[in-house]
C-alpha cells in the first residue's frame, strides 16, 4: 500500500473539514482506498492526513490535483500552508 502524507497549517478545523468533505467524490474518482486525520494533541493549528492507495501511480497523480485544490479561493480560506506532501510505501500495518 502507498500513502500520501499531507500536513496542513489551518485556523479553524471545521471550517477546514468542510472543505476537505467537498473532496470527497474527487478522493473516490482518484482511487484514495481510505484516509485518516489527525493532528498533534497540543497544537490544533496542524492537521496531518494519510490517503491511502494501491498504486504510487495514483497517489503522485494525487499530488498534481492537490496543488490544484490548493490554488482556490476555498483552499486560500481554510489553510494557512502546506508543507510538500510526501508519497510514503507502507511495510507492515497492524489493527
Amino acid at each position: 500500500m502507498i500513502t500520501l502524507h499531507i500536513e496542513n497549517t489551518i485556523e479553524d478545523y471545521a471550517a477546514w473539514k468542510g472543505a476537505f468533505d467537498r473532496y470527497d467524490r474527487a478522493r473516490r474518482e482518484h482511487n484514495v482506498l481510505s484516509y485518516r486525520i489527525s493532528r498533534p494533541a497540543e497544537d490544533t493549528t496542524k492537521v496531518f492526513i494519510d490517503l491511502d492507495f494501491a498504486a504510487r501511480t495514483d497517489a503522485a497523480g494525487f499530488v498534481q490535483l492537490l496543488e490544484k485544490i490548493w490554488q482556490t479561493p476555498l483552499s486560500h480560506a481554510v489553510s494557512a500552508d502546506h508543507a510538500v506532501p510526501e508519497v510514503r510505501e507502507v511495510l507492515e500495518e497492524r489493527r
